[in-house]
């Protein structure tokens, strides 16, 4: 069992829960994931990691609630327990495996939508603790979806919020930001990472190859089961078939298909979708694992 020591709202559907594992959190890097289990019959749920502690053991993760388990999920409180806390899982985001001195050379942009947030603040706060200056970018629908404000501003070197409404500090999309900081202030920008709702990412993807900023992002909103087996996470990136969960979730945002991969996440949603899929992708429906056909 793995017990819950704090359970937070952090806005309408959004919860942060920090979790008792121990040995998930000593091998946790930045990029990577977890599946959570809340009972014996439970269904299993791929989670980014928002932050780990080492030596305390402490994991904490953000979810938004979709559907019946993260809504019974967002009724557990502090003193609670899962029956399950798997990981970490996938692969951790590439400057964690580079030279130090390489990555110290490059100009970082991270932008985050939504709950997208979550996932961009480890990388965000790894960068800060290797001593590197990032800018970051956090997009919200609205002043009240706004999550973890106070936390980036901490490991941020510059931040930069905008709502789609205007309703706190700047109207616009976090495209309209990025057009800003390069445009009209100058920047120049080697990485830009990328994370949150796929339209948000297939955006800010055409937008940064019109700049020639090479960007990275993260395709966990299409995992189901966290281990390939299933097939949901399948995208194209480039010529090659992947798969979120084992081959990423991190990607080379400008050779994603996302049209593609948004529509097969309508698809997935049915049974008839779903056979229809079968049927269209043959041998490479399912696969991820490596084992299964």
């Amino acid at each position: 069992m793995y017990k819950i020591l704090k359970a937070e709202k952090l806005a309408e559907k959004i919860y942060l829960m920090d979790v008792e594992a121990p040995r998930v959190a000593r091998s946790c890097q930045p990029g990577e994931f977890v599946i959570v289990k809340m009972d014996e019959k439970g269904e299993r749920i791929p989670l980014t990691i928002c932050d780990f502690d080492r030596e305390a053991g402490i994991l904490t993760i953000v979810f938004q609630v979709v559907g019946a388990s993260t809504y019974k999920m967002s009724k557990l409180q502090a003193g609670d327990s899962f029956e399950d806390v798997v990981g970490p899982l996938g692969q951790p985001s590439e400057f964690v495996k580079e030279d130090l001195e390489e990555v110290k050379d490059r100009k970082y942009l991270f932008v985050a939508g939504g709950v997208g947030t979550a996932p961009v603040y480890p990388q965000v706060k790894w960068m800060h603790e290797h001593g590197i200056d990032v800018d970051v970018i956090v997009g919200a629908k609205n002043k009240e979806l706004l999550i973890l404000e106070d936390m980036m501003k901490e490991v941020a070197g510059n931040l930069y919020i905008t709502t789609d409404d205007g309703s706190y500090v700047r109207k616009g999309m976090v495209t309209d930001v990025i057009k800003d900081l390069v445009e009209t202030q100058g920047n120049h920008y080697d990485v830009c990472v990328a994370i949150g709702p796929m339209i948000m990412m297939k955006f800010v993807c055409k937008l940064t190859k019109e700049l020639n900023i090479p960007t990275i992002v993260s395709m966990n909103p299409i995992m189901v089961d966290g281990t390939g087996m299933c097939g949901a996470c399948r995208l194209t990136v480039g010529d090659e078939v992947k798969f979120a969960c084992v081959d990423g979730p991190e990607f080379d945002g400008h050779l994603v298909n996302f049209d593609e991969a948004m529509k097969r996440q309508q698809m997935y949603r049915t049974e008839e979708g779903r056979a229809m899929l079968k049927v269209q992708e043959g041998d490479t429906h399912h696969g991820g694992c490596g084992n299964c056909n």
